[in-house]
């Protein structure tokens, strides 16, 4: 899981300019339309949250302890919530929250392979 903690959090971090981007374009479309939508902005609050969500997936990598996982699945999990939920006229919203969503369950799939038990490994007699 450290390599798809490292791969994620480094492309989620190039993504963030993307989606910012495009959040400050539509948020520009909604402003001139002046057709009250809220999806530029609601891609603004996803894009920061996903930064901070790759952030956390590239620093904790390596971390034994559940706690950046729990800190993964709360902020892609609240950044998905809010991109499907006021996506508007801003349709590639629902992909980057998609791939929030799949970023939330790899982290709570992670947490439940730490908590399995290790497996031993007993000295095998060689023989000798």
């Amino acid at each position: 899981m450290k390599t798809w903690k490292l791969i994620a959090g480094i492309l989620t971090c190039v993504f963030f300019l993307l989606v910012s981007f495009q959040s400050c374009a539509a948020g520009l479309y909604n402003a001139m339309a002046d057709n009250n939508d809220s999806s530029g902005s609601a891609g603004v609050m996803v894009a920061i949250l996903m930064l901070a969500g790759g952030i956390v997936s590239i620093v904790t990598r390596k971390s034994p302890r559940d706690g950046g996982n729990i800190a993964l699945i709360v902020l892609f999990g609240i950044a998905g919530l809010i991109g499907f939920t006021s996506y508007g006229t801003f349709k590639d919203l629902v992909v980057w929250s998609a791939w929030c969503w799949l970023n939330a369950l790899l982290a709570v799939i992670s947490i439940v392979l730490n908590s399995r038990p290790k497996k031993k490994r007993d000295n095998i007699p060689t023989g000798e």
